[in-house]
């Protein structure tokens, strides 16, 4: 398959990378078509889609099956008035037919917009207003129908609402003014390919993006985005025919289409999915051992409670490579898996608004803590707060030099704002607002966010250069921060602490005691927390990102 789309296949180091990785890229290039339709007819028998759930059920979808069921979901969406460029929120936490749902939406050229089923009335109201969102399809959860049904008074452009049961729930009724997905998809009408669907800049997919302050953007993805996760699969997740991958993220993240639709069907491999509504370390284990997943992606936070487990009670011999991303990896933890597993860890960086734009490859060996090296599918640089770059050793902004083409991958812009596109997107160059230092070996690591910098006496401190010595003391499963207002030194270090279950009835000044010391002996000492704060959990975004401006704010209310 990726021959069809790549000048070379294979490659043994990090300078054949560099040097040969040239993409062939197709007029009006669809995913659904020329990927998944093209695997149908060439390997129809191959599994593709193995979906599991801690309801019990299991679905083993071939090829050849989802070509059938996507078209069937495609004919299903036209009959209810859904086409070229119509905006589709999809609402389906991990049900089946989110995969049903995004290959369709393609097929027919109308753009897929994911999003989290913790939303609100008032974010699904926001959401729709902001892109003129036509259909939402949403799994039949009480919680989800009854916030949508609330916004709708504020949702002038909406015009279809789909309500999708798990599997097992089988005929549960839907809320009223909900189309009836389990009634009306097997009797869908049979499916003829439009004329037209698409071109290469077509908007193929959204994502309303949380961040960390302010009202949530909107990166606008256009069809070759798809294809730029063509390195992120095959490359940095090191799949193949033969591996069973399962990436651990909702699917109203960014990160599910990083690790459970694009780069993974370009590879061949089988997608494994297990559908469930609270996390614990213990569950996906289980799944693992169970299915013999081969290949496992996770963020930071989900191998922090892993490596709480006790490994010899699990059978995951089947695991031959795991990757991470979505926040840095603390080389604690790093440690601590490799010892566990004798697995290394493979990091890698980029956003929403990106693929993949640094991460460890195959052929390249890791470094703890590190986010790997460039891409060369983007011209990846460190600057200055002036523009100029950086040298090894200088902490300075990821920036994507973009030329006269822009980078496959690379979004579109944030749609209907022009201005904020501008900002971000300037004189060639695409800022991403993370901040890093590069070594004498090319490998990058990560500071922060820009605005995430704490100036203390004269020193700049990056949160997570903290965060990563505190996360070495055993006492720590998770920590933010953050600076805090003071009088001489103009800021200082504050660590907000959520500490293992053991430690718990530990806390008091022995403990801040014990863990400043900590950081002093692991890194720079003026680096360490002067302020330490013991909570039950972190203030997170609805992406599972920490909300380090909340704690900010909760500060300066409190100093007030």
């Amino acid at each position: 398959m990726i021959e069809r789309f790549l000048k070379q296949t294979h490659f043994s180091s990090e300078e054949d990378f560099k040097e040969h990785l040239h993409f062939i890229i197709p007029e009006n290039f669809n995913f659904a078509y020329d990927v998944m339709d093209a695997w149908a007819e060439e390997k129809p028998d191959k599994l593709a889609l193995l979906w599991t759930s801690e309801r019990g059920e299991e679905v083993r979808a071939t090829f050849a099956d989802l070509k059938e069921q996507t078209d069937r979901t495609a004919a299903y969406f036209q009959s209810l008035g859904i086409g070229h460029d119509d905006k589709v929120m999809l609402i389906l936490k991990r049900h089946y037919q989110w995969w049903l749902s995004m290959l369709a939406l393609c097929k027919i050229g109308a753009v897929a917009i994911p999003a989290t089923h913790m939303l609100t009335a008032k974010d699904i109201a926001y959401r729709n207003q902001r892109a003129s969102i036509k259909a939402i399809v949403c799994c039949n959860d009480s919680y989800v129908t009854s916030q949508i049904q609330e916004a709708m008074a504020e949702s002038p452009t909406v015009r279809t609402l789909i309500a999708v049961n798990s599997l097992v729930e089988g005929d549960k009724p839907v809320p009223q003014g909900f189309h009836d997905w389990h009634k009306e998809w097997p009797q869908a009408p049979r499916f003829h390919r439009p004329e037209h669907v698409n071109t290469n800049e077509d908007t193929m997919l959204m994502y309303f993006t949380s961040g960390t302050s302010g009202e949530p953007k909107m990166v606008a993805h256009d069809h070759l985005y798809a294809l730029g996760h063509l390195t992120t699969g095959v490359f940095w997740h090191n799949l193949d025919e033969n591996s069973i991958h399962l990436t651990v993220a909702d699917t109203g993240w960014g990160k599910a289409v990083w690790g459970k639709l694009y780069g993974q069907w370009f590879a061949g491999a089988t997608v494994f999915v297990y559908d469930h509504e609270k996390f614990t370390a213990e569950k996906i284990m289980r799944a693992m051992e169970k299915y013999r997943i081969t290949s496992f992606c996770a963020p930071p936070t989900i191998y922090r409670f892993m490596i709480q487990e006790d490994f010899s009670r699990y059978d995951l011999s089947a695991l031959r490579y795991c990757t991470t991303a979505g926040e840095a990896l603390e080389p604690a933890v790093y440690k601590k898996f490799y010892d566990l597993t004798g697995i290394k860890m493979m990091e890698g960086f980029g956003q929403t608004e990106t693929t993949m734009t640094l991460g460890s490859f195959p052929w390249t060996e890791p470094k703890p803590g590190s986010m790997g090296k460039p891409n060369p599918q983007y011209d990846i640089c460190l600057l200055k707060p002036d523009g100029t770059p950086c040298e090894d050793g200088e902490k300075g902004e990821i920036c994507v030099h973009v030329g006269d083409r822009k980078p496959l991958g690379l979004f579109k812009g944030y749609y209907r704002d022009e201005e904020l596109t501008q900002k971000a997107w300037n004189h060639g160059i695409y800022h991403t607002g993370d901040l890093a230092w590069r070594d004498e070996d090319g490998y990058y690591w990560f500071v922060g966010r820009a605005d995430d910098v704490i100036k203390s006496s004269g020193y700049r401190i990056g949160p997570f250069e903290v965060e990563s010595a505190l996360m070495t003391h055993p006492a720590v499963v998770e920590c933010a921060v953050t600076g805090v207002p003071d009088e001489v030194r103009g800021m200082v270090v504050k660590a907000t602490v959520v500490l293992a279950a053991e430690w718990k009835d530990k806390q008091g000044d022995a403990l801040i005691k014990e863990l400043q010391n900590h950081v002093k002996h692991e890194t720079a000492p003026y680096k360490y927390p002067r302020v330490i704060e013991f909570v039950d959990e972190l203030p997170k975004t609805i992406s599972g990102k920490i909300r380090r401006v909340e704690i900010r704010e909760k500060d300066s209310e409190a100093k007030a």
